[in-house]
């Protein structure tokens, strides 16, 4: 009974840490959410669990031979192992690129795994509660703080409109244009023209009239207006 403990400890703690740390995320609407960090951090837990019980393994040494346990090795491939997970919830839209806080969450998530499959409780449970701090507690903090918004957008107008490029950006530069992100594509077959570009404003307020302008720019056909959140 004992030993069984030994090795469920562990994991229960690996569960609540993932538990955690998800949750967050998974408040935030975010891919990875609750039950993909509580499975990746116990499957962390677990095979550095099995790493560092190698001597309770079923294989028979050759005569004469010593076997050194290395469970570094296991944490090496491990967080390699992560690594495309964490691709997976990293995309890009527009300029931006989105999942990074995500990606990050998971991987550190895996690193809290080893820690408690190892035995390290003390050191898991402070990454634990430093991980949520930083993505909760100090979410609080930088929203109080005075900060630009960063809004990836895209302009839609019919090719043979007239004056509607000056129009956009002119309602484009009263809101503080971003300069040398802009792109442009020509679309429909060639009979529209898009526009994507990149502002910073100071606040989401500033959209809403944003918005209003383009929608009475006669010849547009369609509009995005997307504000970065991570």
């Amino acid at each position: 009974m004992a030993h069984s403990l030994n090795f469920a400890l562990p994991l229960f703690a690996a569960m609540i840490a993932g538990g955690v740390i998800g949750f967050e995320r998974e408040w935030r609407g975010r891919a990875a959410g609750f039950r993909t960090h509580i499975l990746v951090c116990l499957a962390s837990a677990l095979l550095m669990e099995a790493a560092v019980s190698q001597g309770g393994w079923r294989f028979d040494a050759l005569p004469g031979s010593q076997i050194v346990s290395d469970p570094t090795r296991m944490a090496h491939g491990v967080l390699t192992g992560i690594g495309f997970l964490c691709a997976g919830v990293i995309f890009r839209a527009g300029f931006s690129i989105h999942g990074l806080t995500t990606a990050a969450s998971l991987w550190i998530t895996s690193a809290i795994g080893l820690l408690f499959g190892a035995g390290l409780f003390p050191l898991g449970a402070v990454g634990t509660a430093l991980t949520a701090a930083v993505l909760a507690v100090l979410r609080l903090v930088d929203k109080s703080l005075p900060q630009n918004l960063v809004v990836d957008g895209e302009v839609t107008w019919r090719r043979e409109a007239f004056d509607v490029e000056s129009q956009v950006e002119a309602a484009l530069h009263d809101v503080g244009r971003a300069r040398g992100a802009d792109r442009f594509d020509l679309v429909d077959g060639g009979d529209s023209v898009r526009r994507s570009f990149r502002l910073t404003v100071k606040g989401a307020t500033e959209l809403k009239p944003l918005a209003a302008r383009l929608r009475g720019i006669e010849g547009v056909t369609g509009y995005v207006l997307d504000p970065r959140d991570d």
